[in-house]
């Protein structure tokens, strides 16, 4: 893999912001800036070594900046929704931002609005890149200054995702990639095949809170547990897809907790191209892209419509905090948060 690095821009408060690429001889390609940690391309080959740019983003800087919508961005302090922005730990209460409706989202401000320090780095024949941040006790009213670093690591046809944080004080984190992919490059997605390797989910409630239940996937419309269009049922008469105009939903992984395991696949047929997702975490949120609406302009000017994308974030449950059943996402002084999250781009037969 090669490297190469150039200037994106400027934040408005005159930062420096970089933009590095990682490319092989086959023409794999994967874009990262510091600005969010956003991954910005993904240029994959089709099953006759096309390219084509499979995750959403925007051409320059002022447009991550400017717009929401997390494309391709690194979430924390900690992903997913917290009902109202409120959690307790230590018998203490805290009111995170409510940035949704009245709840928490993805971290409020959040990381993906940060500029990381950004250090290249190689391992064997793998090159990346490692960010660090540090966000100070009470920055988006979170307890405790979180040291936290990112690495992405590129190979062909992978990209790698190293997590770790450590605390001085007890807090709270879930840290995830909020890429937005389309296999095909371009159109819906509503017939690309998805596989989920999760017996049962957590359902949620209209303002997309997780009740607490861990249902099984069985005889409902989200049983990806075989390759199945996205499209297929994603209109059905069925509550949870009501709430949601489509899927938003949190699936409990098979598999040990922190061993890297295989949680989705990825399928275009019209290309060939195969998209897995492995990760060491319990949990991964597939979002159908149900709230583009074509109001957002991104790379080369195309709108961005509703399911023209979808998202694998591999995470900790939604509103974890307020739910003892959920694994936890408490990490504690002496702790390190370890969690990994690998996308693996092939063609199929």
């Amino acid at each position: 893999m090669n490297l190469t690095s150039k200037p994106f821009g400027k934040t408005p408060d005159g930062t420096n912001v970089d933009l590095y690429t990682f490319s092989s001889a086959n023409g794999f390609e994967v874009s990262i800036t510091n600005f969010g940690g956003a991954i910005t391309s993904i240029k994959a080959p089709d099953r006759y070594g096309e390219l084509a740019d499979v995750v959403l983003g925007y051409d320059t800087l002022a447009e991550y900046v400017e717009h929401p919508r997390f494309l391709g961005a690194l979430i924390g302090r900690h992903a997913n929704r917290i009902a109202q922005g409120k959690f307790s730990l230590n018998g203490v209460s805290y009111q995170l931002p409510q940035n949704n409706g009245v709840n928490h989202l993805h971290g409020g401000r959040g990381f993906h609005k940060v500029v990381w320090q950004a250090t290249p780095i190689q391992r064997d024949q793998v090159v990346g890149v490692n960010l660090k941040y540090l966000s100070v006790d009470g920055e988006d009213a979170y307890p405790g200054n979180l040291s936290v670093e990112v690495d992405y690591l590129v190979k062909e046809g992978e990209l790698r995702i190293e997590y770790r944080a450590t605390t001085d004080k007890d807090t709270i984190v879930n840290l995830t990639n909020h890429s937005y992919f389309n296999l095909a490059g371009s159109g819906s997605i509503l017939d690309h095949e998805l596989m989920i390797d999760a017996d049962s989910f957590t359902p949620v409630t209209a303002d997309l809170i997780p009740t607490g239940e861990i249902r099984s996937v069985a005889n409902t419309p989200l049983d990806f547990r075989a390759p199945t269009r996205i499209g297929e049922r994603i209109t059905d008469d069925y509550d949870q897809l009501k709430f949601t105009g489509g899927y938003d939903h949190n699936f409990v992984l098979r598999g040990p907790a922190k061993e890297l395991k295989l949680a989705a696949r990825a399928h275009e047929t019209s290309s060939g191209r195969v998209m897995e997702v492995h990760t060491t975490q319990p949990g991964i949120q597939f979002y159908s892209g149900n709230f583009l609406d074509g109001s957002l302009s991104g790379k080369g000017g195309v709108l961005y419509e509703k399911y023209a994308a979808f998202c694998l974030e591999t995470q900790h449950f939604p509103d974890t905090p307020n739910h003892p059943n959920f694994p936890t996402t408490v990490l504690r002084v002496g702790e390190t948060y370890d969690e990994t999250a690998v996308f693996r781009f092939t063609v199929a037969d």
